[in-house]
C-alpha cells in the first residue's frame, strides 16, 4: 500500500495536466507605428510565459502572418491566447469568430486585453454564443452583398455610373509587375509610374495565383 506524497501525486496523476495552463501572447505592429515593447511589455505583465512578435512592412503582405500562426500551433487544450485587442490578430468579424470558435472547440481561450473579451469566463455559453456571432457575421455579409447588388441594378436601370476604381491600362500593370519582378520597392513603383500605393499593392495581389 501507497503512503505519503508519492501516493497522493499518484492518486491524482489524471488531473495534473489539467492544473497547467499558459498564457501565449500575440504581438503585431506595422514597421512604420513600431510601439511592439509597448505590447510585449503589457502582454508579460498579463502573464505570458512566451510572446510571438510580428512586424509587417508595407512591401510585405499584410495576410501572412507566419508568427501568428506559431503562436496557434503553440497553444494547447486548456491555454489562452492573449491579445492587446482584437485587431492585431484579426482584419475581419468573420475570420475573428471563425478562429476563436475554432479556438474554443479544442478548449483553448481567447482574451483580450482591452476588456472585450475573456473567453473563459464565458465556460460553457461560449459554444452556444460563438456559433451563433458567426451566424450573425454570415447574414450581415450577405444583406451587405444583397444590397450592393440592388444598387448596381438600380444605377444600370436609371443609366447611371457605376463609380468604382478608375481601371489602369494593361500596359501600366504590365510595367508594375515587371518593376517589382525587378526588386524595385512599392516607393520607387510609385515614382517609376504615378500610381497609388494602394494600387500597386492591388495590381500585384491580384496578380498572384489564389491558393485553394
Amino acid at each position: 500500500m501507497r503512503n505519503g506524497p508519492s501516493r497522493f501525486l499518484a492518486d491524482r496523476k489524471p488531473f495534473l495536466g489539467r492544473l497547467i495552463s499558459r498564457s501565449i501572447g500575440y504581438s503585431r505592429t506595422s514597421f512604420v507605428s513600431g510601439a511592439n515593447d509597448s505590447q510585449v511589455c503589457a502582454l508579460k505583465e498579463a502573464g505570458c510565459l512566451k510572446i510571438f512578435q510580428e512586424a509587417i512592412t508595407h512591401q510585405q503582405d499584410e495576410r501572412r502572418r507566419p508568427q501568428f500562426e506559431a503562436a496557434l500551433s503553440e497553444l494547447n487544450k486548456g491555454d489562452e491566447l492573449v491579445l492587446i485587442k482584437l485587431g492585431i490578430a484579426f482584419k475581419s468579424l468573420k475570420e475573428c469568430i471563425d478562429c476563436i470558435n475554432a479556438l474554443q472547440k479544442k478548449g483553448i481561450y481567447v482574451r483580450t486585453l482591452d476588456g472585450l473579451i475573456n473567453t473563459r469566463c464565458l465556460g460553457s455559453f461560449a459554444v452556444q454564443v460563438f456559433p451563433l456571432l458567426a451566424g450573425l457575421a454570415d447574414f450581415e455579409r450577405s444583406l451587405v452583398q444583397e444590397r450592393a447588388f440592388e444598387s448596381i441594378q438600380r444605377r444600370k436601370e436609371v443609366g447611371g455610373s457605376l463609380g468604382g476604381r478608375p481601371r489602369i491600362s494593361s500596359e501600366r500593370e504590365g510595367l508594375v509587375l515587371r518593376l517589382r519582378g525587378e526588386g524595385n520597392s512599392y516607393r520607387s513603383i510609385r515614382g517609376q509610374t504615378g500610381l497609388a500605393l494602394s494600387t500597386i499593392r492591388r495590381i500585384i495581389v491580384e496578380s498572384k495565383p489564389e491558393i485553394a
